[in-house]
């Protein structure tokens, strides 16, 4: 089978220079058997460009130590440099205050801290959890752990054959007992794009707290927490180019300084006596012990790296990569593309007639070709499209057409063989 020639007129590939780009990650040059890396498993983690790699080898090599109280110039360098990377973050989500980003170790960490830090203080016995079947399993085990410890109730919205939400059922699960919604800005498995400022408002309207999972999303649009209006919003650094374990927790001032701590330990506290402790102001109250400093510093430099080339011309050329990717692939006989929302981001999650995901994957690898296959940590969503697991290409901004070509030419190949 020959590539189709796309009908789709392009937004963006002529003002995106996607080579040039390319040279920023050393990764790229990589050959897997002899034959070049095409990466397609950003979903699960980007790469890293040489500017974020540079900004780390700088701190270890000149400026680390640890943080906070000391006063010798390394401890006031790193502070420093901590305090900084947090205020970039603020600005990346135009978030009011700096109080109001909270480094964690991921996006895991923070949905954790607020099911204890704010569910367990606010949602008891016969009090209900909206979630929703797109959920990662990150935002789903935490609120069924709470739930399980308090009587709480977990309601969940459905989603059709597109992938979609059911707004009109999710609206329908609102009562006098609903107390939370946690919801994924985008899917991970499949892509699709949550209306959720329309979600946030009707919860609102209702006297209901929001959290956004933006894992999946920061990577691909801008964000703005004060135009969601959302109370907690998190995402994680090692999707946007920057180290693992490192991640932010959105949340809005009033709901944090109610909460309690997650974490006990040094510099979350005010003063310790073992007859009373008095915790510190946020965000230092969910800080507990040394943070990952170098990765907080790698994190701003990604974001950095990230807003320079323009958050909005990345989602427009990814939008170009994914409409190409999914014309050729709506092409191919014995494909089923699983998932097919109107809103989407660089996410193609697809299965092959009579071809285990795993072979896939094993295949496409020889190729040089990475992608996830699995369950991909939303089982709720397989069991949906009655499916154990699918193929899943991700894309980024330094992933090019030909890249995409090469996909196209290794599932040919996967089928060849299993034909």
């Amino acid at each position: 089978m020959k590539l189709v020639e796309s009908s789709l007129k392009p937004l963006s590939t002529s003002m995106f220079n996607v080579e040039h780009i390319r040279t920023d990650f050393p990764i790229l040059k990589l050959k897997i058997d002899g034959k070049p890396l095409v990466y397609l498993d950003n979903a699960a983690s980007s790469q890293m460009p040489q500017p974020v790699i540079d900004r780390m080898v700088k701190y270890q090599t000149m400026q680390h130590a640890n943080i906070n109280r000391a006063v010798h110039y390394l401890s006031e360098t790193a502070t420093t440099e901590y305090e900084e990377s947090r205020r970039r973050l603020k600005r990346f989500i135009n978030a009011s205050e700096d109080r109001e980003v909270i480094f964690t170790s991921g996006t895991t960490d923070a949905i954790n801290l607020v099911a204890h830090g704010y569910g367990r203080k606010f949602i008891g016995s016969g009090d209900e959890i909206i979630l929703t079947t797109l959920e990662h399993h990150s935002n789903i085990v935490p609120w069924q752990m709470l739930a399980e410890e308090n009587g709480a109730k977990i309601r969940v919205v459905p989603i059709n054959d597109t992938g979609e939400l059911l707004i009109e059922k999710y609206k329908q699960l609102f009562n006098k007992h609903t107390k939370f919604v946690g919801v994924t800005h985008v899917s991970n498995a499949l892509g699709t794009v949550n209306p959720i400022k329309q979600m946030i408002e009707f919860a609102h309207a209702r006297g209901v707290p929001v959290l956004v999972d933006g894992a999946q999303a920061a990577p691909h649009m801008k964000i703005d927490v004060q135009d969601l209006d959302c109370d907690f919003y998190t995402f994680s650094g090692h999707k946007l180019c920057g180290p693992t374990g490192i991640g932010i927790l959105y949340g809005k001032a009033a709901l944090l300084e109610r909460m309690q701590p997650f974490k006990g330990g040094g510099d979350m506290i005010a003063s310790v006596t073992f007859e009373k402790t008095t915790y510190n102001t946020i965000p230092h109250k969910f800080e507990a012990g040394t943070p990952p400093i170098a990765a907080a510093i790698g994190f701003s430099a990604a974001i950095d790296y990230l807003s320079a080339i323009n958050m909005s011309m990345i989602a427009a050329y990814e939008r170009d990569l994914i409409n190409y990717a999914t014309e050729q692939m709506r092409h191919m006989p014995g494909i089923r593309i699983i998932g097919d929302a109107t809103e989407k981001v660089a996410v193609l999650s697809f299965a092959i007639d009579g071809v285990h995901p795993h072979d896939i994957g094993t295949l496409l690898n020889q190729e040089g070709i990475a992608v996830r296959t699995g369950h991909h940590c939303a089982q709720p969503v397989m069991q949906h499209f009655k499916v154990p697991a699918t193929t899943r290409a991700s894309f980024a901004f330094y992933n090019s057409m030909n890249e995409v070509d090469a996909l196209i030419s290794g599932i040919q190949k996967v089928q060849k063989i299993f034909s």
